[in-house]
């Protein structure tokens, strides 16, 4: 599944998020380029091998476009924690944003 987000932070700072957010769910780096990252592993139960590629690029004026796309069907328990990763991304631009999920 592919997710995208646009953000105002800088991409080092994505990637650098990327870095942290992604080993805390089992998901560990498999690959690495100046602007994308690559991670292998196992969320959730059953333990079904997953992977997942995050690439940024600058687009016009300040925003940076972040794509994650796993190899995933419908909305797996890796394509949840993708969204709480985009979450943290916009907590780090606003501090005052939470976390509410509608599931």
């Amino acid at each position: 599944m592919k997710h995208f987000h646009r953000t105002s932070l800088h991409p080092d700072a994505v990637l650098a998020t990327a870095d942290a957010f992604f080993p805390t769910i089992g998901m560990m780096p498999a690959g690495q380029t100046a602007r994308s990252r690559t991670f292998k592993g196992s969320v959730g139960t059953p333990e079904v091998p997953s992977s997942l590629t995050i690439s940024v690029k600058m687009e016009g004026g300040h925003y940076v476009f972040v794509e994650a796309d796993t190899d995933q069907m419908g909305e797996s328990r890796l394509d949840r924690n993708v969204k709480k990763f985009f979450v943290s991304l916009h907590t780090q631009v606003d501090a005052k944003h939470t976390f509410a999920p509608a599931y």
